[in-house]
């Protein structure tokens, strides 16, 4: 049930500002490690100011960070990265961080898109766009809610912490950075695009390379050499079957999913002639990493899995794939188990929107959940839209789901931390 100020601030939600700060966000065009991460977050860190929050605003060091040994890793390239975090001013109670990523995936072949991606389109109460539900909107949720609290007139005992990182998409660079800055909290809600569900773990994803020997020749006479294409299919064939096995009797939370522990070969790159026989190829992918599982045993499984498939073929007996790790490495990670963190989520949810409470599911991504978790702060995933259309050019929100998720947030706030 909802407390007089819980009501009094639900009221301020507005939808069209929603709607308007949604379409803002999606037209600067925050692709990983280019100029426009840095831009938004600079345009983020205004608003934060704007609704009276104190903000630290500041430039990674990247080679100190690259340098630590709990580096998340990374995929694209980038010469700066911005971290922010704006807080409230209550300091007699908990903090509860409210977590999200500025940056978007490219997007892709134009050709697929209905206009330009970076120019939202509405139709309906549907805004489309790069970035729509992974995750401006999550965002665009985090600052109606805090909007909507300001404008109630309500103080906060303790603090909310509002984290704004970059590089969610390749391994996580701006968690990282904010949480070895020192920005704590006693519980984290990310808004991840989960449909309205609770997500409170996440699989983990790890980016491989394999680097497969051939022997190059003529293509009149390629009985000469060795091709790498061919010498390759054996180890695509056993990669196959450890996925089947790596998903053998998964954790409860991810049974739901048809693969839990997805092993994606993404890309393939062979030769540089078309007459030529191809002496390398190199394939790059993922491997899922199970909940609970240390990354390092996930690898190991995996090199065990290549090297066998190796000694069991001629040419690679004598000439074995390498497995290099790059990119980003995403460990699992859970928010413990009968947290009330979830339930509370799941009730201010019901009590702020109605309808049935949501359940409580694993996702087969990785995200910055497990760098929040790895340092003892119990998170969880809760945010508008679904995951099925982001990194896609289908990706769209409904600005209704937007307001709502804000809606929810207003009573996880107020609960959290406490009024005066």
């Amino acid at each position: 049930m909802l407390s007089r100020e819980e009501a009094r601030a639900l009221a301020e939600v507005d939808e069209a500002a929603v709607a308007r700060t949604l379409r803002e966000l999606i037209a600067i065009p925050s692709v990983t490690g280019t100029p426009a991460e840095s831009e938004l977050q600079h345009h983020l860190a205004r608003r934060l100011e704007l609704l009276g929050l104190d903000v630290d605003l500041w430039s990674m060091d990247l080679d100190a960070l690259r340098a630590d040994p709990g580096f998340p890793g990374s995929e694209a390239p980038r010469d700066e990265a911005w971290g922010l975090v704006g807080t409230t001013g209550g300091d007699d109670g908990p903090t509860l961080i409210l977590q999200g990523h500025v940056d978007v995936v490219p997007p892709g072949d134009l050709a697929t898109w209905d206009g330009d991606p970076f120019v939202p389109r509405v139709t309906g109460d549907l805004v489309h766009g790069r970035g729509a539900c992974d995750m401006k909107a999550g965002l665009t949720a985090h600052l109606a809610a805090l909007a909507a609290i300001r404008a109630a007139g309500l103080r906060l005992r303790g603090q909310v912490a509002v984290h704004f990182v970059v590089g969610e998409e390749d391994g996580g660079i701006g968690a990282f950075g904010t949480l070895r800055r020192g920005h704590r909290g006693d519980a984290c809600v990310i808004a991840e695009p989960t449909a309205g569900r609770v997500i409170t773990a996440n699989a983990g994803a790890l980016t491989f390379r394999i680097a497969v020997p051939g022997r190059s020749a003529h293509g009149s006479s390629r009985e000469q050499g060795v091709s790498a294409i061919d010498a390759y299919l054996p180890l695509h064939r056993a990669l196959a079957r450890l996925e089947t096995e790596r998903n053998r009797d998964p954790a409860p939370l991810m049974a739901e999913h048809p693969i839990p522990y997805g092993l994606s070969v993404g890309t393939l790159r062979a030769g540089d002639w078309a007459s030529s026989v191809p002496d390398l190829l190199v394939a790059e992918g993922r491997l899922g990493v199970r909940l609970g599982e240390e990354p390092a045993d996930a690898r190991a499984e995996f090199e065990r899995c290549v090297a066998e498939a190796c000694a069991a073929d001629p040419w690679l007996r004598e000439h074995p794939a390498e497995v290099t790790w790059p990119g980003g490495q995403f460990a699992s990670g859970s928010l413990p188990e009968g947290h009330p963190l979830a339930d509370l989520v799941r009730g201010a949810r019901t009590d702020a929107v109605g309808g049935a409470e949501p359940g409580i599911h694993g996702a087969t991504y990785g995200s910055d959940l497990r760098l929040y978790a790895a340092e003892g702060i119990p998170t969880l995933q809760y945010g508008p839209g679904d995951i099925h259309v982001a990194h896609s050019a289908r990706e769209h929100v409904s600005v209704t789901e937007v307001a709502d998720a804000a809606r929810t947030l207003v009573p996880v706030i107020l609960r959290s931390v406490g009024t005066r």
